[in-house]
């Protein structure tokens, strides 16, 4: 048994033998066994945006005292360093090149998907909404969904039983001629389209959406708790994604412009969601999950983009600044306040650890990749683990404890930078932000990330050092690959034919376009 495996099995059967002894003393506590679940995630959002990790403004009291009442994740990863993908990983469990969200129209590229994608969640793969069902949850996703726009791939037909929010971002405005503006769904329905019944003010910012996707997360609360019913919210909020956007109250209060407006405006709905379990007496039997889907956009930076603190690069990148994310775990009663996890932890773990304390088995027919973190965060241990950074459909690196081994590195082409398009602005470091492809599959640039969280200094080849960490990572990286089977890839193929011309429910509104000719090419995909 090669040393990677080893960890990946030993993982499970620690997480089995700890269900067997714990989970019954949960169900005879208060409270019952399976708590509710709500997950917040983010988009855009950095590790440093969070006053508990620094940020000097400090505009995030609420966030800041739900990792005072819960337990903070320093080292908690996304599965992919932008949107798409890593949405997909969070939902299945599994990394995005097993469940399709990559591309291999050319060789390490970033792929999501826009309106013209023909692909989405392939049926083969199984979501968590999906298996929570089986244990009695009700669930909803409020906000982006962004794993494919055709009907066939929504969220209601994935396992969510309510869906108010919209396939994709809020780009635009479009003109509806070119390109429609993309529809906000309520269930399997459009009920508007941004930009048009759904504002968004492009010079201002101004928009309601975070107020409109409050009350809709917190009214499904509410109907839950009358019906005695368990659930699981996925509030998946965008306002920090460019165009940043907040609602005329929270305008210009921000020390740190639109963007600082947005954060201070999600932040107090947090807050009031965090209230409202309070109110409705079901904290303690609610497991709040914080975390955001990719590293903030640099390239957005400052007025449009966020912080990702000491860390190097950014969104679409594989270095820390890109898939290092902030992460709280909230659970009153359960998990002790004021705790600070050294886990590795990754949004894949989320799907796991939801399936563990809902009393569900995962899936035994296909890989995941994520792991039980039931003991992390009720009893603070540490498991053994590595994280996986990957490029579409390329392992950049590894992080094995305190190492992190780059076997590619690449930020962006010098004809993109040429253009103005940066994702580490002002943060170059010779032979490690490069902008062409290198691989260094031979010789893997290696850091120390508790000595050298920025990655600025690898470790010398010729020091022992190297060679005793190289020579565990390069075990997992041998079983991971020897195992992996990559799905079908879902973001090759674009067609203007599938954009959001008719969506269901247009004709109830007036709204539906002229769908154009079909004609597929392949999708181009720059960085």
């Amino acid at each position: 048994m090669s040393r990677g495996g080893g960890h990946v099995r030993r993982c499970s059967e620690m997480a089995a033998v700890w269900r067997l002894l714990w989970f019954p003393l949960l169900a005879a506590g208060g409270g019952g066994a399976a708590p509710n679940l709500i997950l917040l995630l983010m988009d855009d959002m950095g590790w440093g945006d969070l006053g508990v990790f620094g940020e000097p403004s400090r505009e995030t009291p609420n966030l800041d005292r739900m990792a005072a009442e819960g337990m903070l994740f320093p080292n908690f990863y996304t599965a992919n360093p932008l949107c798409s993908p890593s949405r997909a990983a969070l939902l299945t469990g599994r990394l995005p090149i097993r469940n399709g969200f990559y591309t291999t129209n050319a060789h390490a590229r970033n792929g999501y998907t826009p309106q013209e994608i023909v692909g989405g969640i392939p049926g083969s793969e199984i979501l968590l909404p999906e298996l929570l069902k089986k244990a009695g949850y009700s669930s909803k996703i409020v906000g982006k969904w962004h794993l494919g726009h055709r009907a066939k791939f929504h969220p209601l037909r994935h396992g969510f039983d309510e869906w108010f929010g919209a396939p994709n971002c809020h780009f635009g405005p479009y003109n509806n001629k070119d390109k429609p503006n993309v529809p906000v769904y309520n269930n399997s329905e459009m009920v508007g389209r941004y930009y048009e019944e759904f504002q968004i003010n492009p010079k201002t910012g101004e928009s309601n959406l975070t107020q409109i996707f409050l009350q809709e997360g917190i009214e499904f609360i509410r109907r839950q708790v009358a019906q005695h019913k368990n659930f699981f919210l996925y509030w998946a909020v965008d306002a920090t994604h460019a165009p940043v956007y907040a609602s005329k109250a929270y305008l210009g209060t921000s020390k740190r412009g639109l963007y600082g407006d947005a954060v201070r405006e999600i932040d107090d709905s947090i807050g009031k969601i965090l209230q409202e379990l309070h109110t409705q007496d079901i904290a303690n039997n609610t497991l709040v999950l914080f975390t955001s889907d990719n590293g903030a956009a640099l390239i957005s930076a400052p007025d449009q983009g966020g912080s990702n603190g000491p860390f190097l690069c950014g969104k679409e990148t594989t270095f820390e600044g890109g898939m290092r994310e902030p992460a709280i775990a909230w659970w009153p009663g359960h998990i002790p306040a004021g705790q600070v996890s050294q886990q590795l932890g990754t949004v894949m773990d989320l799907f796991t650890t939801s399936l563990s304390l809902a009393g569900l088995q995962p899936p035994t027919d296909r890989q995941l990749d994520g792991i039980d973190l039931s003991p992390v965060i009720l009893q603070n241990k540490v498991i053994d683990r590595p994280v996986f950074y990957y490029r579409g459909n390329e392992l950049m690196a590894v992080r094995l404890g305190m190492y992190k081994a780059h076997y590619w590195t690449w930020s962006n082409s010098w004809e993109e930078l040429q253009q103005g398009i940066n994702f580490c602005p002002g943060q170059n470091v010779t032979d490690v932000t490069t902008h062409d492809q290198r691989d260094h599959s031979i010789q893997p640039l290696l850091f120390h990330l508790g000595r050298d969280p920025g990655e600025k200094y690898p470790i010398r080849f010729s020091h022992g050092e190297y060679e005793e960490a190289m020579s565990r990572i390069s075990l997992v990286v041998s079983d991971h690959r020897s195992s992996l089977v990559p799905g079908e890839p879902q973001l090759n193929v674009c067609d203007r034919a599938v954009m959001n011309w008719s969506p269901p429910g247009c004709e109830k509104l007036s709204k539906c376009l002229n769908i154009p000719r079909s004609e597929p090419w392949k999708c181009n995909w720059p960085h």
